[in-house]
């Protein structure tokens, strides 16, 4: 059996070999004061920000990387087991910023071995998301590919089955999250959750200013009365609060734009640049890459499954892809 997994830090995907994908679950892990796991997943999600004193809510993937291994080892073990059959020991694979370093690479690994996986193998997830957006990466000819996730950024320039020039960016959903919230705290003095960000961000986030303003209402605690209080938040607004990760993602596009190989440069421009990942779902963001750049850029089909799919892809035809995959370490 033969299973692809996009751990990431916002949601765990789950693709099973001729099943597609049968998982899309936050990556949170709600723990009580002994070490016991309460909750895994989307019931886990409901809890944050609301558990009593004995509970935490805890996300064991920070910036793209394991926070908490004994966590991410037993989230890891709930998914296989929940995809799979109890007694199978599958072949995984599973994706990891392009960024990380060995040693996150092998507790990646290690986890996943731990979490009963007969075989773990790793992919960068610039490469899953190419294959997953039907991109032609094996060909010689120059892909310019943006996974904007919740914890990383992924820019890469893919030819010939492998990665020329990319960066990793640790600036991605999360961080504009975490920017709506201090710009609402800084303005109208309110204490909003986290979640309460995110969904303000999906609503009514925008890279560029919209032809109709969208309003959206939001709830939270007042830091000088200390009571509940709704302030109406408008989408121009949310699109100040985001301006700074945005612009932190456009150079990151324009560095590794920079340091593409000229004959490469000419393949992105008549192809485009294509985008993947819940992060390239916010309104306008590809027209902004593409104002700022001059390149073309779209979105793909279902970006949020793209790295998803290209992990349970690149399993399947293991022989095809082995040579992009990320080395044993």
């Amino acid at each position: 059996m033969k299973i692809g997994i996009d751990l990431g830090t916002a949601n765990v995907l789950v693709y099973v070999q001729g099943k597609g994908i049968v998982i899309q679950e936050p990556s949170v892990v709600a723990v009580s004061e002994d070490n016991r796991i309460v909750a895994v997943g989307e019931e886990a999600r409901e809890m944050i920000g609301r558990t009593p004193g004995n509970i935490q809510a805890i996300r064991p993937m920070k910036d793209g990387v394991i926070a908490d291994y004994v966590m991410t080892e037993a989230m890891l073990r709930y998914f296989i087991r929940k995809a799979g059959r109890t007694w199978f020991k599958p072949e995984v694979m599973i994706s990891v910023p392009s960024g990380c370093t060995s040693v996150e690479k092998r507790a990646v690994r290690d986890a996943a071995l731990k979490a009963g996986a007969r075989e773990a193998y790793l992919i960068e997830e610039p490469l899953a998301a190419a294959i997953g957006a039907n991109v032609p990466i094996s060909g010689p000819s120059g892909n310019l590919i943006i996974d904007i996730g919740g914890g990383t950024t992924e820019i890469a320039v893919i030819s010939l089955g492998g990665i020329v020039v990319s960066t990793s960016l640790r600036v991605a959903g999360n961080r504009m999250d975490e920017s709506i919230t201090s710009y609402i705290r800084k303005k109208y003095n309110l204490m909003v959750g986290e979640r309460t960000a995110e969904e303000v961000k999906i609503q009514i986030g925008t890279a560029l200013p919209l032809e109709r303003e969208l309003m959206v209402e939001v709830r939270g605690r007042d830091l000088i009365a200390g009571l509940p209080r709704t302030i109406p938040l408008t989408s121009s607004e949310v699109m100040e609060a985001i301006e700074l990760p945005l612009q932190q993602v456009v150079s990151a596009v324009r560095q590794v734009l920079e340091e593409t190989p000229p004959e490469l440069s000419s393949d992105i421009i008549d192809k485009g640049m294509v985008m993947s990942g819940g992060g390239s779902l916010l309104r306008n963001v590809d027209r902004l890459l593409t104002q700022v750049t001059g390149v073309p850029c779209h979105v793909a089909e279902n970006a949020i499954n793209c790295v998803a799919l290209g992990t349970g892809l690149a399993l399947e035809h293991f022989d095809f892809f082995k040579k992009s995959l990320v080395q044993q370490v």
